[in-house]
C-alpha cells in the first residue's frame, strides 16, 4: 500500500508499505503526480520505502513507469528514502539518464530529503 504524506504544495510525497500494487498507484500516486503538474507544470517527487523492492507488484512497476514515461520532460527533483545502498546508488545514477535531478536517501536523513525536493537545500 501506498501513503500520501502531508508536504508543501510544491511537493507530492508518499510512503510505501508492505505489498503495493497497480491498484495503489492508480488510487494515489497517479492523481497526485496529476494534480502537482497541473499546478506547477513540474514534478517535486518524494518517496518513503518501508518495504522491499519484491513487495512491488509488476502492475505497481508498469504503473511507476507510466507515470515516468508520461511526464518525461516534467521531473524536476525526485528523491527516494531508503536504507538499501543499491537503491540509492541507482536513484543517484538516474540523473544522468533522465531529465530533472534525482537523489537517494537514507531513512534518517528523511528531512533532509524533503527539505531538497522541497527546494529548501
Amino acid at each position: 500500500m501506498i501513503h500520501q504524506i502531508d508536504t508543501t504544495d510544491n511537493v507530492v510525497a508518499f510512503r510505501a508499505l508492505a505489498e503495493v500494487t497497480k491498484e495503489d498507484f492508480q488510487r494515489v500516486v497517479v492523481p497526485a503526480v496529476e494534480k502537482l503538474v497541473k499546478q506547477l507544470n513540474e514534478i517535486n517527487f518524494l518517496l518513503v520505502l518501508d518495504t522491499d523492492l519484491e513487495n512491488f507488484t509488476a502492475g505497481a512497476w508498469l504503473q511507476d513507469a507510466m507515470i515516468g514515461l508520461k511526464h518525461l520532460g516534467k521531473w524536476n527533483r525526485a528523491a527516494i528514502v531508503s536504507d538499501s545502498e543499491e537503491i540509492i546508488s541507482f536513484t543517484n545514477g538516474f540523473s544522468y539518464i533522465v531529465p530533472g535531478e534525482f537523489k537517494g536517501f537514507k531513512k534518517l536523513e528523511f528531512n533532509k530529503a524533503l527539505n531538497w525536493v522541497e527546494g529548501n537545500i
